[in-house]
């Protein structure tokens, strides 16, 4: 297969990359302990723990897992909580104990909780409280037996988490009542751990790590089998991307927004920060964006993740100009298109250029990325990283030509192990010689960089020609007026589809009509909304990415397009 991308190859970063240099996690993350000890690991709300502190922390709850809950190698257990200093631990001590983790979104319905406790077979949880009451009404269904509580204010301690801790279950009253009998709270776990011995399991590369389930944006959502060495091997190809970024082991600083039970942050903040030696300063609630920025502002960091929805918040922030950008060497943008404007305005105040990237939960994540040398190409994800190949195919599975557009498939040492308990629906999104059908569109551009145009099943038919919704809404994003929108196709008797889009107003004043003329100024007649609506918000992933199936769903129930 021919590699145009190579040619433009950061200098420094190899075109391969080993996925076997560690046997596991586990074995990376004991040679960042051992090597950086005295080393700032993570931060929360002031509270910081050293990679000593994570070390011991993390060995105590892996020896209560498995001398108090009786749990063995390949067992699950499921982690629902955001950022706090408990997230880490819990993981780091589940895989030292040789389990599987089953991350979970805290803001999951009992349904959604149900689906994904009964489908992994987890046998243990560990849950903020202010989640609980959720998963007493369904913990009953599941095979669940050992439940960990955890508080935001918990690992921060004395006064100050006590004060965190009252607020929050008193004054914002964020803690609903619940009753889960024999539930052990996150501390009284860590201090039964202590002192008892870690039995450190065989870990084998192509065992489990993480089953990372997808958002189950066709039909029920799946869980993706994320090996050790899938992982391994996604943050080998992601250590060796960052050489040109010039991040050095043990002096950087990472902000963590982000969610880390999500793949992008699991990744790229968590695990990479870990090589190397980096402190990740951890946002429990990046929505209260006035805090958020306070407490970026506390740090020169080096690296940060977001989304476009994310950027797009903190730019419209007046603290984000106090911010000192000056030590800042890495920003990544992932988990949806990132639009122009958005990076231009980054630019412009930060004088640094976001890196925009592309990958999937079930690939570990990463795929592409733009160089960190300067070289990006403008609306592109980048270049396929170290050991990925790539091919885009057409409807029959034929590799199309250079220029034109096809379904992006994905080869590599990152990509997932196949779906959990579902072997036909594996075999649905593998082609015959082991690439994994992405569904999403995109187009190679010169320089071996790829451009991603739109979801497969998301393209809006309009009289037979196709409209790609991040192509609306990056015209539309461009007025000034436009802090957010939305684009879906609906139904229409002469044209199949007609283009909806829906606008969260910037400026107040903003009018059906100015968008209109801005429309007819930058897309052509077919790609032009016949419909504008403006709303409050737009419906949100986890992440931050823009929920167009949501949008469509919600949109079908009260309008009639007859």
């Amino acid at each position: 297969m021919d590699k145009p991308w190579f040619k433009s190859y950061p200098k420094g970063v190899p075109h391969e990359i080993n996925p076997e240099q560690y046997e596991s996690l586990v074995d990376l993350f004991e040679v960042t302990f051992r090597e950086y000890p005295d080393q700032p690991a993570f931060e929360n709300m002031g509270k910081v723990l050293t990679y000593k502190d994570v070390d011991n922390l993390s060995a105590s709850f892996a020896a209560y897992l498995q001398h108090d809950c009786g749990l063995k190698k390949d067992d699950k257990i499921a982690i629902m909580m955001p950022n706090v200093l408990q997230y880490p631990i819990a993981l780091l001590g589940a895989l030292r104990a040789g389990l599987v983790v089953v991350n979970t979104n805290p803001l999951y319905t009992p349904g959604e909780m149900l689906h994904q406790f009964t489908d992994s077979e987890s046998k243990a949880i560990v849950i903020l409280e202010n989640f609980a009451s959720n998963l007493q009404k369904i913990v009953d269904q599941t095979s669940i037996k050992h439940v960990v509580i955890a508080s935001i204010g918990g690992m921060i301690g004395g006064l100050k988490g006590a004060i965190v801790n009252f607020v929050v279950r008193k004054v914002k009253k964020m803690v609903p009542a619940y009753s889960l009998p024999g539930a052990v709270r996150f501390q009284e776990a860590l201090n039964k751990g202590k002192g008892k011995t870690l039995e450190r399991p065989k870990i084998k590369p192509k065992d489990i790590a993480f089953l990372q389930y997808t958002g189950g944006t066709t039909g029920v959502s799946k869980g993706a089998m994320l090996t050790h060495r899938n992982m391994v091997a996604n943050l080998e190809q992601a250590n060796a991307w960052v050489v040109p970024g010039d991040l050095k082991p043990q002096t950087e600083i990472f902000i963590t927004a982000l969610p880390l039970y999500h793949i992008f942050a699991l990744t790229a903040n968590l695990c990479l920060a870990i090589k190397l030696g980096a402190k990740n300063v951890l946002i429990t609630n990046p929505r209260d964006m006035a805090a958020f920025l306070g407490e970026m502002k506390k740090h020169k960091y080096s690296l940060i993740t977001g989304v476009n929805t994310l950027f797009i918040k903190m730019l419209n922030h007046p603290k984000f100009k106090e911010i000192d950008h000056s030590n800042c060497k890495v920003v990544l943008a992932g988990g949806m298109a990132l639009q122009r404007y958005v990076l231009e305005e980054w630019e412009k105040l930060t004088g640094f250029r976001i890196a925009e990237a592309y990958g999937l939960t079930e690939t570990s994540p990463g795929v592409c990325i733009n160089p960190l040398d300067g070289n990006i190409q403008i609306g592109s994800i980048g270049l396929p990283i170290p050991s990925t190949d790539i091919k885009l195919i057409d409807e029959d599975g034929k590799e199309v030509k250079k220029g034109e557009k096809g379904e992006l498939c994905i080869k590599g040492p990152q990509v997932m192990a196949g779906y959990w308990k579902k072997p036909d629906e594996t075999k649905l999104v593998m082609t015959d010689d082991d690439f994994f059908k992405s569904g999403d569109i995109a187009v190679m551009l010169d320089g071996g960089f790829f451009k991603i145009v739109d979801r497969k099943k998301e393209m809006i038919l309009v009289s037979g020609f196709n409209v790609y919704p991040n192509e609306v809404e990056d015209a539309i994003a461009m007025h000034p007026k436009v802090l957010e929108v939305g684009a879906i196709g609906v139904p229409d008797k002469s044209q199949t589809e007609a283009v909806k889009v829906f606008v969260v107003k910037k400026d107040k004043s903003l009018t059906i009509e100015e968008l209109n003329k801005h429309c007819d100024e930058c897309l052509t007649g077919y790609k032009q909304p016949k419909y504008i609506e403006f709303v409050d918000e737009l419906p949100k992933s986890n992440i931050g990415k823009i929920l167009r199936r949501v949008l469509k769903e919600e949109d079908a129930k009260v309008n009639s397009y007859d």
